[in-house]
C-alpha cells in the first residue's frame, strides 16, 4: 500500500522484515508446537525494491536447531502484478525461541 512506501514508491525496509517475521513465526511454532519469540535476525540481504503493487510472498525453510531454539531462512519473492516474472528480492535467517504460556524459554520438545 502507499503508505507503507517512500517517495520513490517503493516498500520501506521495516514492512518487509515484519511479513518475513510474521512467516518465519508460523514456520517456527510449527516446529516448537506453541508459542516463539524472535532473538535474532541474521545475515538479512536486500537485493532489490519492492514497488507498490508488487506480489510479494515469503517463503520458509529450516536452516538449525538448538534446544530451544530454531533457525528460519525467510526469502522474500516479487511478482509484478500480472506477470508471471519472479525475482528474489531479500532472505534472511531468522532465529526464535520456543516460549512457555508464561514467556520463559522452554525445550522444543516440552509441552506448551
Amino acid at each position: 500500500m502507499p503508505r507503507d512506501a517512500n517517495p520513490s514508491g517503493h516498500i520501506f525496509g521495516g514492512w518487509t522484515l515484519s511479513q518475513m517475521d510474521l512467516a518465519g513465526a508460523t514456520f517456527a511454532v510449527e516446529r516448537a508446537t506453541g508459542p516463539v519469540a524472535t532473538v535474532a535476525i541474521d545475515a538479512m540481504k536486500f537485493l532489490r525494491p519492492i514497488a507498490v503493487g508488487d506480489e510479494v510472498s515469503c517463503f520458509c525453510s529450516w536452516e538449525d536447531e538448538g534446544s530451544t531454539s530454531i533457525k528460519v531462512k525467510v526469502e522474500t519473492w516479487t511478482r509484478v502484478r500480472g506477470t508471471k516474472e519472479a525475482a528474489k528480492v531479500t532472505e534472511g535467517v531468522f532465529t526464535y525461541v520456543a516460549m512457555t504460556n508464561e514467556g520463559q524459554p522452554r525445550g522444543l520438545d516440552d509441552a506448551a
